[in-house]
């Protein structure tokens, strides 16, 4: 009779597998460049497009440059695209018969989910790199320091990976990349109904609780505030934007709490 695996080597077995799998949907992206650099291009197009177009038609709220003000929300939507792009591949991977393969070899149940989530949350980082240097390029700079933009750098990571596990749920209820796609547009009022590109304030009110609890929100909010750009929150906002630090950490904390048991349970489902 076999002994029981201990929990410290399942998890060991879990991690282990987990970066195998990371390593299989980066090298994916090699495989397929094109993909990569799309992903890559756009955050910087989103800065050209976003603070010529718009900035010329918007005033910022006590003053200041619109696309110092723009730049957050601007880290904040692509920190949000992690739903759309982990929900696509994943759901792709099921419709084509990849993750029963995954599941009739003898790996840990969470690596896939993780592996799928670290890919991502790896991609991310590459985006956020990308869309600052344009920011630095059309005029953006923190204005507070290493320490604290290093800080909203690191919230903007937390919330991207918390969001991905929502990502990988998605997909693996869906199991069909179509309908996948077809998720996208549906998902995209999350960032625009938000402080992003201009101010809750004049929203009629049940729209202005929306946007004011989106965790799109408070990430922008936050990462004004740690960046020094302008956009400072009113003195009669909501708790989430009057403390935004704390809301980001509640949110990815909440969106983990849920989504990776989801997740690992849902896979665990599959090919059964």
């Amino acid at each position: 009779m076999t002994a029981p695996t201990p929990p410290a080597g399942r998890m060991r077995w879990a991690f282990s597998d987990g970066l195998t799998l990371v390593g299989r949907e980066l090298g994916r992206l090699r495989r397929e460049p094109g993909q990569l650099v799309a992903m890559l291009v756009f955050p910087a197009v989103m800065v050209v497009l976003f603070g010529y177009v718009f900035g010329s038609a918007i005033t910022v709220p006590d003053g200041g440059d619109y696309r110092a003000y723009l730049m957050p929300g601007l880290f904040s939507m692509v920190a949000f695209t992690a739903v759309t792009t982990v929900t696509v591949r994943v759901a792709g991977d099921a419709s084509r018969g990849v993750m029963d393969r995954f599941a009739s070899m003898p790996t840990a149940r969470s690596a896939v989910p993780f592996g799928a989530a670290g890919a991502d949350l790896l991609v991310g980082l590459l985006s956020l790199a990308v869309m600052a240097g344009a920011g630095l390029l059309v005029g953006w700079q923190p204005q507070r320091g290493l320490l604290p933009a290093a800080g909203a750098f690191l919230l903007m990571t937390v919330l991207r990976y918390a969001l991905s596990w929502g990502g990988v749920y998605l997909g693996l209820v869906v199991k069909n990349d179509e309908a996948a796609d077809q998720l996208v547009p549906l998902l995209l009022p999350f960032t625009m109904l938000s402080n992003a590109f201009v101010p809750t304030g004049g929203m009629p009110g049940w729209l202005r609780v929306l946007a004011d609890w989106n965790p799109v929100s408070a990430l922008t909010a936050a990462s004004r505030e740690l960046f020094g750009n302008p956009g400072a929150t009113s003195p009669d906002a909501a708790w989430p934007l009057a403390h935004p630090v704390a809301a980001v950490l509640i949110w990815s904390a909440a969106l983990l709490a849920v989504f990776v048991p989801l997740s690992v349970r849902t896979y665990g489902r599959t090919g059964r």
